[in-house]
């Protein structure tokens, strides 16, 4: 074991109880996106104690943080790990001391987690300066859950000036802790929103001929809708649209006025993200038709696939084979999830990587569910890992 490798397991045997502390303070107080005001400044506090300097960012929320060493060049490029602060609008339904005490919000993808690594790490090199290979900024983003996502006021405020490459860790619940999963090229999926309004006369429920019945329109889209986008493309399995809310009316006899409809879509291919604005809004104005009912779509392009770096993810590779061993590195598959660290991987070279934090003992859980949860060793197996990849980054290239 490298003397660096000893002091990163004393730095942990210290602080790891501490850590799996902030993560529940994270956890018991979520904030939505664009919303993360606490949670920035207790990123900050923490970094500042530590003899920081972070920059806010403009937005108001998130933060990135530099940290070199001394003998640092001009011309060396930084090397950034990312985490993501904003939490879900949902339920934590779960019965722990650390369930959330803000009603409908939830850290349910992991995002206190993410955090929690990252500052890990940035606690970790502040202390251990002469560990420090090379220069490092820390970017803590805010609103990857707003659809086109945090990242792009990231990129706006200059969070990947002089940045040459970027990691960013995502708990994957399909995994056990102990196990990494990594994957060179596209990870994850493109993400779009659309928000449909209906807009009609209303009416009688006895009447439903006189009247414009939104409400049995709207089943036609969310039962149509689907199947005619899918069928436009050339593998319809490429694409996945799924309704996850509809509004409409308060009375069962009563046809109401207003309709909304909310949808995602998602797909693996570049090219078909491409044309997918155009797809459903022209499916969607075939379905209304001559219904009579007004019609206004609002279509969000949301985010492209993160694709992966091979060499990033290479180096990646190593640094998890040294914290974990070689037989619990693993190939995933690409997600249909969509992430907005994307947009840093269209701008550098980065790679995303799966850390397992499945309870091996436990139920497998899902992500964006209430009752989500985490294996917290998985917490210092992540700093352990972004240590290490930083490591792997600055190693001179043997050629």
């Amino acid at each position: 074991m490298t003397s660096a490798a000893v002091s990163l397991t004393e730095w942990l045997a210290e602080h790891g109880e501490g850590l799996i502390a902030l993560r529940r303070t994270l956890h018991a107080h979520p904030e939505l996106s664009g919303a993360e005001h606490a949670t920035t400044e207790l990123v900050e506090e923490r970094l500042r104690l530590a003899g920081l300097e972070p920059r806010r960012l403009a937005v108001g929320t998130g933060l990135v943080c530099d940290l070199a060493p001394t003998n640092r060049t001009d011309s060396e490029q930084l090397f950034a790990l990312r985490a993501d602060l904003d939490a879900l609008a949902m339920t934590d339904d779960k019965d722990v001391s650390y369930a959330s005490r803000h009603p409908g919000i939830a850290h349910a993808c992991g995002h206190d987690v993410h955090t929690t690594i990252v500052l890990g790490a940035a606690l970790y090199f502040a202390h251990h300066r002469d560990d420090l290979p090379g220069p490092v900024r820390f970017v803590f983003q805010p609103a990857e859950e707003r659809v086109p996502g945090g990242a792009l006021d990231v990129i706006e405020d200059g969070g990947l000036d002089g940045v040459g490459a970027i990691v960013g860790v995502h708990c994957e619940p399909k995994l056990d802790v102990g196990m990494i999963g990594l994957k060179p090229g596209a990870i994850s999926s493109a993400a779009d929103m659309a928000v449909i309004r209906l807009v009609g006369p209303g009416g009688h429920t006895a009447r439903p001929e006189l009247t414009v019945d939104l409400v049995a329109l709207a089943a036609r889209i969310i039962g149509e809708l689907p199947g005619r986008v899918a069928d436009r493309l050339d593998d319809p399995t490429e694409v996945k649209l799924v309704f996850g809310a509809i509004h409409s009316g308060d009375a069962a006899n009563v046809i109401p006025t207003h309709c909304e409809l909310k949808a995602s879509i998602r797909t693996p291919s570049l090219p078909v993200w491409e044309r997918l604005p155009e797809l459903v809004e022209s499916e969607i104005v075939t379905i209304v038709g001559e219904s009579g009912a007004v019609l206004e779509i609002d279509y969000t392009h949301g985010v492209p696939p993160v694709v992966n770096d091979g060499d990033v993810t290479d180096d990646l590779r190593r640094a998890a084979e040294m914290v974990v061993g070689p037989s619990s590195v693993v190939t995933v598959e690409q997600s249909w999830g969509g992430d907005d660290f994307a947009w840093f991987t269209r701008e550098v070279p980065g790679t995303y990587v799966r850390l397992g934090v499945r309870d091996p003992a436990g139920p497998t859980l899902d992500l964006h569910a209430g009752h989500f949860d985490v294996d917290e060793r998985a917490i210092a197996l992540g700093v352990r890992l972004l240590v290490g990849a930083v490591h792997e980054h600055f190693q001179p290239d043997p050629t």
